[in-house]
């Protein structure tokens, strides 16, 4: 599942007539450098969800295998976005990946493949140091333990989510509003310890603001 229904709003002037995902960095849209990382990894079915100028992003895509998740009347949020698509993955098990980064070093959907254990993860989330995170102004997000599960946290030093992950959908169904954020989930599974956290062997750059776009062009991407 790749994210690209947002409004792109910390952008600026840019996304006023341009969705975010198709914003170029090193000539190359933002949702295409995502797509390389699924096509690399052989990922099998891929949706995009769509709404704010999604039309262009709808024509840019024309020609690939990709099915596209309308959220005509009001943008969903991450959890509301992957439950409405659900009927199009058609898997219990996703990938989901932000449209608003790059990427360099390891493959993030291959190094989430390989660590993934379905036995005891219902979450598996990519993540890196504060202070390696390119783009990212916030704090971190989530402590990691010594055996690799998660909790939450707000502090400095503590390790950003990257955007991309390893979830089971199946808790989905028992959510009834339609917008809502996958924080749910991740609460849920954090209280059942059940939410894992991996490092990412690499580098990343949040591409929500224009600077983003050169600080994301030094990975060489």
């Amino acid at each position: 599942m790749l994210f690209a229904a947002g409004f792109g709003t910390r952008m600026g002037a840019l996304t006023a007539k341009t969705p975010k995902p198709l914003i170029e960095v090193a000539g190359k849209p933002l949702i295409d450098h995502a797509l390389t990382l699924a096509d690399t990894a052989k990922v099998d079915k891929i949706v995009v969800n769509l709404h704010y100028l999604g039309d262009q992003i709808a024509s840019h895509l024309q020609g690939r295998d990709v099915a596209l998740s309308w959220e005509h009347t009001q943008i969903l949020e991450t959890g509301g976005g992957l439950k409405a698509a659900l009927p199009l993955l058609q898997a219990d098990t996703v990938f989901t990946l932000n449209t608003d980064a790059v990427w360099s070093g390891q493959n993030p959907l291959i190094e989430l493949q390989t660590a993934w254990d379905p036995e005891k993860m219902d979450a598996l989330l990519l993540l890196l140091p504060a202070d390696k995170a390119l783009g990212h102004g916030g704090k971190g997000d989530f402590l990691l333990a010594p055996d690799g599960r998660v909790s939450r946290a707000a502090g400095a030093t503590a390790p950003v989510y990257l955007g991309a992950q390893i979830l089971k959908t199946t808790a989905l169904t028992a959510i009834t509003e339609p917008v809502f954020s996958l924080n749910l989930l991740w609460d849920q599974a954090i209280a059942q310890g059940r939410a894992f956290g991996l490092l990412h062997q690499g580098g990343w750059c949040d591409v929500g603001r224009p600077e983003g776009i050169t600080l994301a062009e030094t990975l060489h991407v």
